[in-house]
C-alpha cells in the first residue's frame, strides 16, 4: 500500500481574510484533506471553516499534537499516513514545526520514508527579518529568554555580544504579555548605538514593524503588551 503524504500547514498569524497570506493553491490543497494533525482542534476548525472543505467538519478525523504530547506517542499520530491517507500538520499560528509542535512528527514521517511537502504562508520570524534592513546573511532564533529578570538582562547582554563578534542578526520571542518588559529589559541592556527591531501584528491591519538604536527606542516606545512580536538585535 502507497503511504499518504504528511503537508505542513501554515495558518494566519491573527484573524481576517486569510486570502491575504494563504495562498489559492494551498486553500485548494487543505480543503480536499480529511486527517489532520492539529494543536487545538477549536481554532483547527475555525480555520478550516474559513478556508472550505469538502467533506463536512464533523467528518474530518484530527489527531492532537501539542507541548503535552509525549514523544512515545507521536509515532502513533502517523498511523493514518501510513495507512495511505494524506495527512495536513495545522499549526496554531504560522508556520508548522517553526517555533511551533511539529518538529519531531516530520523528523519521524522522513525515517518511514513518509513524503513531506511543506507549503506556502506566513512565517512571522522570517516576515520580521526582511522588514528590519538587519542582516539577513547571518541570523540566529533563539525562541524565548528566560522570564527571570536578573537571567533575562544576562542573556540579552550575550546575545548582543555574540552579534558584534559574528555580525549576526539575534531573533527572539515572548509571551505577549511579558512583551512590554522584555522590551524595556532590551533598552536597558544593551549599548545605546545597538539596532533593535520590534516587529509587532505581523500581515494583520494593526501592523507595526520599526527598526531604531536602543537610544532612540528609550524616547519611544511603544506599546506591545498583548500584541505578538518579534524582536530582532543587531549590535
Amino acid at each position: 500500500m502507497n503511504q499518504g503524504t504528511l503537508y505542513l500547514i501554515p495558518t494566519p498569524l491573527g484573524s481576517g481574510d486569510i486570502t491575504r497570506v494563504i495562498p489559492v493553491s494551498v486553500q485548494q490543497c487543505v480543503s480536499v484533506l480529511s486527517h489532520f494533525i492539529v494543536e487545538h482542534p477549536k481554532t483547527a476548525r475555525q480555520f478550516l471553516k474559513q478556508n472550505g472543505c469538502a467533506l463536512p467538519l464533523q467528518e474530518i478525523k484530527m489527531q492532537v499534537l501539542n507541548e503535552h504530547t509525549r514523544p512515545e506517542d507521536i509515532v502513533h499520530l502517523l498511523t493514518p499516513l501510513l495507512a495511505g491517507n494524506d495527512v495536513g500538520l495545522l499549526s496554531e499560528a504560522g508556520c508548522p514545526a517553526v517555533a511551533d509542535p511539529g518538529a519531531e512528527l516530520v523528523r519521524i514521517a522522513h525515517q518511514r520514508n513518509i513524503r513531506v511537502v511543506p507549503l506556502v504562508g506566513p512565517s512571522s520570524i522570517l516576515l520580521a527579518l526582511m522588514a528590519s534592513g538587519l542582516n539577513g546573511q547571518r541570523f540566529m532564533f533563539h525562541g524565548y529568554l528566560p522570564v527571570d529578570p536578573e537571567k533575562r538582562l544576562m542573556k540579552i547582554a550575550e546575545l548582543e555580544k555574540e552579534s558584534i563578534i559574528h555580525d549576526q542578526t539575534q531573533i527572539f520571542i515572548e509571551t505577549p504579555y511579558r512583551n512590554q518588559k522584555l522590551l524595556e529589559a532590551i533598552v536597558q541592556a544593551c549599548h545605546s548605538t545597538t539596532n533593535l527591531c520590534v516587529a509587532s501584528d505581523i500581515t494583520l491591519v494593526s501592523e507595526h514593524i520599526m527598526t531604531r538604536t536602543t537610544r532612540e527606542w528609550e524616547h519611544l516606545l511603544p506599546d506591545i503588551n498583548k500584541r505578538p512580536s518579534i524582536f530582532l538585535l543587531h549590535g
